[in-house]
């Protein structure tokens, strides 16, 4: 039978920048080897494939596969499906609604922008925690094609972190490092994959635009993800890496992450974090999207 599918960029308000995304539409009787062939055919880091909600109180569920797994969640799947259920839905005005992913309910707020775009904003259906595992700097400075020296800066040390998927936190000295990096598969496995962490979050403080607090780059390239213009997982681990050593006061803090630069898709996400007594209470990801494509896939 012939299934809708949508494509969108996502983290962005303007086509052909931001993390390109398809949204299957119409996904009853896929399977998840079907499911998984038709991500490896749209060759994108993730495809979105939408059923109906295990709980009639919610919109939809959703399963997100990469060219080569299926994740539990996933942020740029999360805030395009989102904008684009609106749409289908004919949303003119501001509206929340609650879809189902295997990590748990996830709470989006949308604000459509138009016909083809709108914003939205999910909270972290929990928290980030520490991953387990040691990280060996030497080693991951290696893999990135980095030197040891380029890694770490202020409070900030290579760490595993998750809220949902787990990612390796790189910090490094500025810009011309962050742009230097490079996956050597020769060494990836070592550095990444010994503890089931096989994707690098590499960010610095020194940003490309004014006021943006961190300019990041995300590597995953065992999983069909040699570079990722934009990542709200990895975002969303990171807040933990933020909260713990990027001294916040208590209060509500609205960080930007850019991502994307270096493969000529900008890429913004917003990063919503809420300190109460030194600690993080909750977490929000939020960003654009916009509709690039409809068509019907024949499977």
């Amino acid at each position: 039978m012939a299934r809708r599918f949508v494509t969108l960029d996502v983290f962005t308000s303007q086509r052909f920048t931001g993390n390109p995304l398809a949204v299957v539409l119409d996904a009853e009787g896929l399977d998840a080897a079907a499911m998984q062939a038709i991500a490896r055919e749209f060759v994108l880091s993730e495809t979105v494939f939408v059923l109906p909600p295990a709980d009639g109180a919610h919109r939809a569920q959703l399963r997100i596969f990469t060219p080569t797994r299926e994740l539990p969640f996933a942020g740029h799947p999360t805030v395009g499906a989102a904008v684009l259920l609106a749409r289908l839905d004919g949303v003119a005005n501001d509206r929340e609604i609650v879809i189902e992913e295997t990590v748990g309910p996830v709470h989006c707020r949308i604000a459509p922008r138009g016909a083809d775009s709108g914003r939205a904003r999910f909270d972290l259906p929990r928290l980030p925690e520490p991953a387990p595992g040691a990280v060996d700097a030497a080693a991951v400075a290696a893999a990135l094609g980095l030197a040891e020296s380029d890694v770490g800066f202020g409070r900030f040390v290579p760490e595993n972190w998750t809220a949902g998927v787990a990612f390796t936190l790189v910090p490094v000295k500025g810009l011309v490092a962050v742009s230097r990096a490079k996956p050597d598969m020769s060494r990836w496995d070592t550095a990444f994959g010994a503890e089931g962490h096989p994707a690098a979050f590499v960010f610095s403080r020194e940003a490309v635009e004014p006021g943006h607090a961190f300019h990041a780059r995300m590597f995953a390239p065992s999983l069909g993800i040699v570079e990722d213009p934009a990542t709200g997982a990895a975002v969303a681990a990171f807040a933990g890496a933020v909260a713990r050593h990027g001294g916040l006061a208590d209060g509500d803090h609205e960080l930007v992450i850019e991502q994307g630069f270096e493969m000529g898709r900008p890429s913004l996400i917003t990063l919503s974090l809420a300190m109460r007594s030194g600690a993080l209470v909750s977490a929000a990801i939020g960003g654009e999207a916009v509709v690039v494509s409809e068509g019907r896939l024949l499977a």
